[in-house]
This record gives structure tokens, C-alpha cells and sequence, in this order.
């Protein structure tokens, strides 16, 4: 790989795939036999923290590795491995080799640890010297490991994916001093704007129940048992959400009652959220994010987003590849779903990247010349390097405006027209699915389509009577999208509150040799939903006014995605995305969790596209 200067110019590196698994594959010599597997020695033990609760932690010491050693820690609410087999995966290979102490840990009320297990604990009030969270327990554990595991070099790294991603952010808030490097991966940042349980204010019904149930039923991991197979018939029989407390959860699941009492963006979401507090960067950090993760995609960009200005001494890092939650380290990132991406790229990611990150910062290796952001290139297929995330010098905003006849054109529209919309009837009793049917419960042991559904054809719902569609000629030339994508929606409702759901598609061409089975399939590149009653305020909802044209703008996050010559770029507009998102009653009530079934009403949708009201999405487009 070449070496970069740290963040000085704009940097590109365009590394193909096929060239990827060429340079970085390692096959062993002819009539060499393959390395015996590493071997751990094992210690397990109740780790004090400061108010006396102890935290089960277990510890892998390599024995054929060459002492002193840094600490690679993983603190987890799913519990600790009873051997050491995960650390004999492919996964952890590079930083097996690397040579680690490698230490787990339940976190508080989890599994083997005492205390009492609170979801996403809020930074602690340091005025209170009493006080614990999750820094603290991770502050405690270092310090333990330092006065009691032999044979260390007296640094600690930490690193996690999802709940454990969001455990390694908060030990980088005030982080014992031998941390020096912390990797946060597919973390959440905000529950209610973004991450796991919301999106814009807009309740994720089936992943948050499921999960609370998972995480708030024991102390072990539990799976509600559905009495359906198709989750979509089983949440649409259960009507509005107050059915839940009084036929299921009994007022038994602590997060649940959060949801309900907790409706809008109140303080109580507000001291969960990460950004507040990320102030400083305070060891090197590095960032990881699937450009597909079906749960945290949000927290990692807006981690990395918030820390960059702060970024002094060139310590935050980001990633993203084409994978979806925690990927990356799950599994071989050559496919996801039906699309495919040439090579290995989570071999490369933990080759190339992770294991030199540590090993740079926890052992003084060289080897580590990331100048700032390692993305991945979808559609192209290419890694790209660059010297700021995203890469702003190398783009233009340009419109893709929805126009007449289902067109997507980047010429706007230059004629004003009060008829110039596309309309469509939303029904709560009847939601658009958000994957095709049957849709299987999260955590469904017999197999679900939830971990690769954001890569799913789209046209399972294209063309039908509730959803919009606009898209472009075939491109004559490619459209290279590099940055962050809004959408402009000037819409109106004959109701007084309603969902918008957003989706950026690449058309691929009916005849594709390579591949004659993607013929014409719909993929998502970009996606949001944005609830109509947060347009003003986040805290302070507020009726839609019916038949009152307003303008809605949209998040879709970033990307990097190339649109090939011969593709189509696609648009699709929906108000419901069921189960995935609550049904909004399309009817204003005060509290959604509360709701009555009269409440839920039919709603006539309209998408402006005049030139008073040009509905569009602003592409960031590569121009050189």
C-alpha cells in the first residue's frame, strides 16, 4: 500500500478488488504445514469497580507470545465467551498474530456480573464522587488489569461493535491514561435521532421491542416468542402500540415504558445522546461504519463527525465498507445479499487497517498511514483513501429533481403548475412492508432477512398504488455521489401528521451478462424516515396543517456510490415502512405510544414537483 503524509492535500487511492485479493492474500509454501492454532492461557475473575460491584471479566493470555503486551479489552452485554474459540476465528486472526492480552467483560446486570443493568446508562453527574457508567467501569477495569495481570506493556486498547461500540465511546470520555486507542464500531450515538429505537423521531417498533425484550426479560439474552411466522401480520393484529403493556410486556420491560413515557426528544434522550459530551479527542480513535448496517449507521458517522473539529492532534479516523452491522468482523465482505463486491473486503479492513491502528498505538509499530478516511466505493468497487471524510474539494451539490411522467432530472423545473404533483392514498390499516413478506422476528433462531433487508430488491414494492417512483434515463456516463444526500420533499397531507419514508436506488439495466439474475434490480444506496410532526422541533411536536403544501428536508446520510454508465438513478417515496416503523394514526394525538385504534385514519399524500415547490434530492457529485 502507499504511504501517505498525514492529512496534508487531498489524497485518492483507487484499489480494485481483484488487485486487493491478489496483493494481500498469504498462502502457505509448497509442503509447509499450517501453523499450529495459538494457544490462551485462561484467568477469570470478579473485577471491583469503585461503589463495590463486581464485574465478571475473563482473560486470555497467548503463551507462545513474547511479553510485555498491551490489553485488548471488549466489554459486552452479551455475554463473555466460555473459551477461547472466537479468538481461533478468522476474525481475530491479524490481531491473534499481532499478540494480545485479550480481556471480555459483562457489563453491570449482564450475564455473570452483579448490579443492575440499565439500557444506554447517561454519563454519570461528576459533581456526585458516588456516582458510576460506563467510563468509570471501564476506567476501573484497566486499573485492575494494570496492578494484576502480569506481563503487560502498560497500555490497554478497547474496541467493540453495536452495544460494545457504544461501551468503547463512553470509555474514551475520560479513559484511564494507559488507553491509547479505543475503536468504536457500529456504535449508536443517539436513540432517538438516528440509532436503534428512532429515526427522526420516528419509532423502530419491531427492532425496539424485540430488543428491550431481548435485553430487559433476565440477564440473559431472551427472544419474545411470537405465535406468528410473518411479524408483519403478528404487529399489524396487535393494533395500536398501548396493546403492548396490556397484552405482553405487563409494564415488566423498563425500556418499553421509556418508549411510552418518553415520547418526544425530552431530556431524558437528550443525556443519552453522545455528542454532548464528545468535547475532545482523547486517545486515536477509529471509527467503523457499514455502509448497509440495518441498525447503527447513524452513530458512527455523527461519532466521527463530532470529534473531527476537535481533532487537534490528527487521532480520529473513519472507515466505512460495504457491510452491514458489525460485518466486517461476522463475515468475508466479498457479498452481501445479492450484490457482490469482488474480494474480501473485511480481510482487508482487519489486515490493512484495524490491526495496524493498534498495533501502532498500543506496540509503537510502523505501518499505520491512514491520513484520515479509509471508504469504500460501492458500485465501483474500489477502496478510496482521503485526507478529510467527506472529501467536499472533490464534489458539487447538484438537484435531481422529481419531474412529470415518474422523471428524475437535474434540470428543474421552470414552470409553475398548482396541478404539478404525484399523490397517493397512505393507509395505516394496510402499511407498506419494508421487506417482502413473510417478515421473520429479528432474533428468529430458525433464520431472518433483518441483517441483509437494506440490500433487498425494491421492486417488490415499486409500482404499487401507495408508493412513488421517479427515475432518470439510463446514465450515459457514470455518477460518482461522494458525501452527505438530502432530500427537499415539498409535500402535503390531508391528515394532520404523517411519515415520510425517502429511497435513493440504483436501477441496474435489464440485461446484465455477468449476472443475468440482477436484471433491473432496485438496490438502496441512501434511506431515511422523517415523522411530519418533528418538522419544527424535536421536542416540541406540532400538527401538520392539512392540505398545506410544507417543506420536509430529509437526512439520507452519506455515501459513496458510483451509479455506472447504463444504470438509472431512482427515487421512491412511501409513508409507511411496516414493521420496521411504527404506524403513524396520520391523526395528530399527543403521545403515538398512547393512541387510540379511531386514531388511525387513510391520509391522501402529495409530492409537489413545481417550481415554487421543486421536491428533490441534493446529490454531492464527484466531479474530479
Amino acid at each position: 500500500m502507499k504511504h501517505f503524509s498525514m492529512k496534508t492535500g487531498t489524497v485518492w487511492m483507487f484499489l480494485t478488488l481483484g488487485a486487493a485479493t491478489a496483493a494481500f492474500a498469504w498462502v502457505a509454501p509448497s509442503g509447509q504445514a499450517p501453523a499450529a492454532a495459538p494457544e490462551f492461557s485462561e484467568t477469570r475473575a470478579m473485577v471491583p469497580m469503585r461503589d463495590g460491584v463486581k464485574l465478571f471479566t475473563v482473560i486470555f493470555v497467548p503463551k507462545n507470545a513474547q511479553p510485555p503486551l498491551p490489553f485488548l479489552i471488549m466489554r459486552t452485554p452479551y455475554g463473555t465467551p466460555s473459551s477461547a474459540r472466537p479468538l481461533l476465528s478468522e476474525s481475530y486472526k491479524e490481531l491473534v498474530d499481532e499478540g494480545y492480552i485479550f480481556v471480555y467483560q459483562d457489563i453491570r446486570g449482564r450475564y455473570k456480573s452483579e448490579g443492575m443493568f440499565v439500557m444506554q446508562r447517561p454519563p454519570r453527574d461528576k459533581r456526585d464522587p458516588r456516582a458510576v457508567d460506563e467510563s468509570t467501569d471501564a476506567y476501573d477495569t484497566v486499573a485492575w488489569l494494570l496492578k494484576n495481570v502480569p506481563g503487560h506493556n502498560g497500555r490497554a486498547g478497547l474496541m467493540g461493535i453495536s452495544y460494545g461500540g457504544w461501551l468503547t465511546a463512553m470509555a474514551m470520555l475520560d479513559p484511564h491514561p494507559a488507553v491509547k486507542a479505543v475503536s468504536p464500531q457500529a456504535p449508536p450515538a443517539d436513540m432517538y435521532l438516528g440509532d436503534d429505537f428512532h429515526h427522526n423521531g420516528a419509532f423502530r417498533l419491531s427492532y425496539g421491542f424485540e430488543y428491550a425484550a431481548r435485553m430487559e426479560t433476565s440477564k440473559e439474552d431472551a427472544s419474545f416468542q411470537f405465535d406468528a411466522f410473518d411479524t408483519y401480520e403478528w404487529y399489524l393484529r396487535l393494533g395500536p402500540l398501548s396493546t403492548v403493556n396490556e397484552k405482553y410486556l405487563l409494564g415488566k420491560i423498563p425500556t418499553w415504558n421509556d418508549y411510552v413515557a418518553h415520547p418526544n426528544y425530552d431530556a431524558f434522550w437528550q443525556k443519552q445522546a453522545m455528542a454532548p459530551y464528545l468535547t475532545r479527542v482523547t486517545v486515536p480513535t477509529l471509527n467503523v461504519a457499514g455502509w448497509w448496517d440495518q441498525e447503527d449507521f447513524y452513530g458512527p458517522q455523527k461519532i466521527y463527525e463530532t470529534l473531527e473539529p476537535l481533532d487537534r492532534d490528527e487521532f480520529s479516523f473513519f472507515v466505512a465498507g460495504p457491510w452491514n452491522h458489525g460485518g466486517w468482523m461476522r463475515t468475508d465482505g466479498s457479498a452481501l445479499g445479492r450484490i457482490k463486491f469482488g474480494a474480501n473486503t473485511s480481510k482487508y479492513f482487519r489486515e490493512k487497517i484495524q490491526a495496524p491502528f493498534f498495533a501502532h498505538y498500543l506496540k509503537d509499530k510502523v505501518g499505520w498511514d491512514v491520513p484520515e478516511a479509509v471508504i469504500f466505493e460501492t458500485g465501483a468497487n474500489t477502496w478510496q483513501v482521503y485526507d478529510e471524510w467527506p472529501p467536499r474539494k472533490l464534489t458539487a451539490d447538484r438537484g435531481l429533481y422529481f419531474r412529470e411522467d415518474g422523471r428524475l432530472s437535474f434540470e428543474a423545473p421552470s414552470r409553475e403548475d398548482d396541478r404539478a404533483f404525484d399523490s397517493y392514498v397512505s393507509d395505516p390499516s394496510r402499511p407498506v412492508p419494508y421487506r417482502p413478506r413473510p417478515v421473520e422476528a429479528t432474533y428468529d433462531p430458525r433464520g431472518s432477512g433483518w441483517s441483509t433487508w437494506l440490500v433487498g430488491d425494491q421492486r417488490f414494492v415499486h409500482l404499487r398504488p401507495d408508493v412513488l417512483s421517479w427515475e432518470t434515463e439510463s446514465l450515459t456516463e457514470d455518477v460518482t455521489v461522494t458525501g452527505q444526500i438530502v432530500a427537499r420533499l415539498f409535500a402535503s397531507t390531508t391528515g394532520t401528521d404523517s411519515d415520510w419514508i425517502v429511497k435513493l436506488i440504483d436501477v441496474y439495466p435489464e440485461d446484465v451478462p455477468a449476472e443475468p439474475a440482477m436484471g433491473g434490480y432496485q438496490l438502496m444506496i441512501a434511506n431515511e424516515v422523517f415523522r411530519g410532526r418533528f418538522r419544527s422541533s424535536f421536542e416540541k411536536p406540532e400538527a401538520l396543517v392539512p392540505n398545506r403544501v410544507t417543506d420536509f428536508t430529509i437526512d439520507l446520510h452519506a455515501a459513496d456510490h458510483r451509479f455506472l454508465k447504463g444504470h438509472k438513478i431512482m427515487v421512491q417515496v412511501q409513508s409507511t415502512w411496516f414493521p420496521l416503523i411504527d404506524r403513524n394514526p396520520q391523526t395528530f394525538v399527543e403521545n403515538i405510544f398512547l393512541a387510540k385504534a379511531s386514531d388511525y385514519r387513510p391520509a391522501t399524500q402529495r409530492v409537489f414537483r413545481s417550481k415554487a415547490h421543486p421536491s428533490h434530492i441534493v446529490l454531492p457529485v464527484r466531479t474530479r
